[in-house]
């Protein structure tokens, strides 16, 4: 017990001290992509070339550590990393592209980038969305905002996700229901998901209400906030996400996976029923993600919580 408390002392001092003694810089890609680097690692990469099907973060990583994250597995090509899709619009599919085109039937496009990076190595994304399916007017609009912040000496890190969506016409957010054919569970997702590293090992997963207990490979705790967090390349580290309590819904039900091919967190606001809008009527989701080494308890997850909404 000495031995794994010095062993995780010493990981910790590592990765402060390659943190605190390595430059940050920004790579950019002209309409493409921007990077937080230290020396030659990506911390965060976010990436909106207009030939996407989705924007999305990845890699997202610790300064000095692990990559937490996976971008198009094979199992699911459509999971991007660190990503927001709703899953059916007016009963169309935005979320599974088609295997042959690489396309879904719902259809995300974005206009208005703007990447604001500054020199503490936080930064700002704003973007405008729209949601329809080909050669048809928008059935959605969004306008969101990932304000990033600098990684703190211990490489904490924290992004700050806004969206303000607004129905152009009558439009149901609906998902897979939890309960499909002979009983099979399988469904409940739409929103802000995280698909973390294939490698991750050791999976524990908690909520401000405590450690999460899994119904088999799945949970959806109704929670303020939760962590997912395990072990990549010998290292503990995690991610947690808060719900803020002005969200449709809030607390949200937690969708969240546990099984020998799958690391999912997704924070599922649909997962009990689907949520209608009407034309011209307006809905905004506030999160933040949080980038962390080893597990966050309730408590610290509750104390999160707390400074965010101060």
């Amino acid at each position: 017990m000495k031995y794994a408390a010095v062993t995780i002392a010493l990981l910790i001092a590592l990765l402060t001290a390659h943190t605190q003694a390595a430059d940050y810089h920004w790579q950019r890609e002209a309409d493409q992509s921007i990077a937080l680097m230290q020396g030659d690692q990506i911390i965060w990469q976010f990436h909106y070339a207009s030939g996407q099907t989705k924007p999305y973060f990845h890699p997202v990583a610790l300064p000095g550590g692990p990559t937490l994250t996976e971008r198009s597995p094979a199992d699911h090509p459509w999971h991007y990393a660190l990503w927001f899709s709703w899953k059916y619009i007016n009963k169309v599919n935005y979320w599974e592209e088609d295997r042959k085109t690489g396309l879904p039937d719902g259809r995300t496009s974005w206009s208005n980038v703007h990447v604001d990076t500054r020199a503490d190595h936080s930064a700002t994304i704003t973007m405008d969305l729209s949601y329809q399916t080909p050669d048809a007017p928008p059935v959605a609009i969004e306008h969101r905002t990932i304000a990033v912040s600098a990684p703190r000496a211990d490489g904490v890190y924290h992004l700050n996700w806004t969206s303000k969506f607004t129905a152009k016409q009558d439009a149901l957010l609906d998902r897979t229901p939890r309960h499909g054919p002979e009983g099979k569970v399988w469904g409940g997702y739409a929103g802000l998901s995280v698909r973390f590293n294939n490698a991750m090992a050791e999976r524990e997963c908690a909520t401000a209400a405590g450690p999460v207990q899994f119904d088999g490979v799945r949970a959806w705790p109704h929670a303020m906030a939760a962590d997912y967090s395990g072990r990549i390349a010998g290292i503990l580290v995690g991610i947690a996400a808060l719900d803020h309590p002005d969200n449709p819904r809030s607390p949200t039900p937690w969708y969240l996976i546990r099984s020998d091919t799958m690391s999912y967190m997704n924070a599922a606001l649909l997962a009990d029923d689907a949520l209608p809008l009407k034309a011209g009527q307006s809905m905004t989701l506030n999160y933040r993600v949080i980038v962390h080494p080893e597990r966050l308890t309730a408590e610290q997850l509750r104390a999160a919580c707390s400074d965010w909404l101060q």
